[in-house]
């Protein structure tokens, strides 16, 4: 629970975009018992995670796994008074493939870290070579605190932890891509190990998988949004800000914004940038430039970024997959196969026969057209889960973030959230911390940013 500041004057604050780290800070500062405005350019909140309307259905713009380490995430939405139990699917960790074209391993509900063991010792599909391998590399990286010297790509450390290769290809590499939404071969080894180090390496329920049974809007802007204006505070949308003016009295202007009667209600005492990485860029030069003072911008990060794609497939209602999601192997006639299954009828009963097929890093599958991807797609659903009915769906959509989340490489120098301007804070999944760009480093960037303020 945050805690109101003590002895402190109550700030008007702006926080300037409604994804997940412009709701949080929005949030957070409301309890700490600031004035907040929040302002959103679009019509709906959520930013890169939020709901979107396909045949009449209410589904997000991209299927999402929540991991029980996820605490800022699980705390803000108690906070909000979200019912946990009614809008997240708790499962224990796993990695299914159909039909033994894979792996098959479950944790059990037993004390970390016995239910990985137990788990490994069951686990069907891999052979002893593999089981030692794994065993080996969590007793390692435990050992090492879970720290490299140097940061290194995960293909490396795998290597260098002596991991097969079906291990690899069945355990690592999918996990690789949907934790950190990028390629062994480029992925940040030491942020890879963050996330295991607070999953794998802490208490069983930290490694449950969560998955959302409401789509990402309702799951946390919405209520946000609910709170804010239950306090009081403003929830702005449909309004991009391009320009942040200060004036002589040290509050900072933006113009975009109505004013109200006492025509005072455009002004701030701090703002809080929670757009994409190059939107707050080019806001902070254009302040740097306009400022008397001119102070010099530090060398902005150089991401490259990586698309995620869901293809979501409808089938008859009739269609019930064996489990709520299934891992995917390898489909060779597609540049970057779909690595996860979900049946959505399982999470939300008005959605039956609704499959939501995930593809993460997928920058070379996109180059395929959307009738080729979901056919391609459709295909590897209906000879891997061995459902020949699956061949043809009733209907397809395809939804590509192309920039979804920054390329987590090695060593990636990522921004801390106070600028060089005063009462100016930034807050997003690509600001500095130990996680990649998911939901839980955009919440927990939010909660530091207000706690900035």
């Amino acid at each position: 629970m945050v805690k109101r500041q003590k002895n402190s004057t109550t700030k008007r604050v702006a926080v300037i975009g409604a994804g997940w780290a412009g709701c949080a800070a929005a949030v957070t500062l409301c309890e700490l018992g600031h004035q907040v405005t929040l302002i959103e350019a679009a019509r709906h909140l959520g930013g890169r995670a939020r709901v979107v309307e396909i045949k009449g259905y209410q589904l997000d713009n991209g299927q999402h796994i929540m991991l029980g380490a996820y605490t800022a995430c699980l705390d803000l939405m108690r906070r909000l008074k979200i019912d946990l139990e009614q809008t997240l699917l708790r499962l224990p960790l796993q990695m299914v493939y159909p039909h033994q074209t894979g792996m098959h391993f479950i944790a059990p509900k037993l004390p970390a870290p016995i239910h990985l063991l137990f788990a490994l010792i069951n686990a069907k599909g891999l052979d002893r070579a593999d089981k030692m391998a794994l065993a080996r590399f969590s007793t390692t990286a435990r050992w090492m605190g879970w720290q490299l010297n140097q940061d290194c790509t995960v293909s490396e450390l795998l290597e260098s932890y002596e991991q097969t290769e079906r291990l690899c290809r069945l355990m690592w590499t999918p996990l690789c891509i949907a934790a950190l939404n990028t390629p062994p071969e480029r992925a940040s080894a030491q942020v890879f190990l963050n996330v295991l180090r607070d999953s794998l390496g802490a208490k069983r329920k930290a490694s449950d998988m969560l998955i959302p049974r409401v789509d990402l809007s309702s799951l946390l802007p919405d209520a946000a949004a609910r709170y804010l204006q239950q306090k009081n505070s403003r929830v702005l949308t449909g309004i991009n800000i391009k320009t942040l003016r200060s004036t002589d009295q040290g509050t900072w202007c933006l113009d975009e914004v109505p004013r109200t009667e006492n025509g005072t209600e455009n002004e701030f005492d701090r703002i809080i940038i929670a757009t994409s990485a190059s939107q707050c860029q080019r806001m902070l030069a254009d302040v740097s430039s306009s400022s008397s003072s001119n102070p010099e911008l530090p060398n902005p990060p150089e991401f490259s970024y990586e698309a995620i794609t869901t293809c979501y497939l409808q089938y008859a209602p009739s269609i019930k997959l064996e489990r709520a999601f299934f891992a995917l192997a390898d489909n060779p006639q597609l540049a970057q196969w779909a690595q996860f299954v979900f049946d959505r009828g399982q999470l939300n009963p008005e959605q039956a026969g609704l499959l939501a097929v995930v593809v993460s890093a997928s920058n070379n599958a996109i180059q395929n057209d959307h009738s080729t991807l979901s056919k391609a797609i459709a295909q590897q659903l209906a000879e891997q889960l061995r459902m020949p009915e699956l061949i043809k769906p009733e209907w397809t959509q395809v939804i590509t973030e192309k920039r979804a989340t920054f390329a987590c490489t090695p060593s990636l120098p990522r921004p801390e959230n106070r600028t060089v301007f005063h009462g100016l804070v930034i807050a997003g999944d690509y600001t500095a911390s130990d996680y990649p760009a998911t939901l839980e480093a955009a919440v927990r960037s939010g909660i530091s940013a207000a706690q900035a303020v």
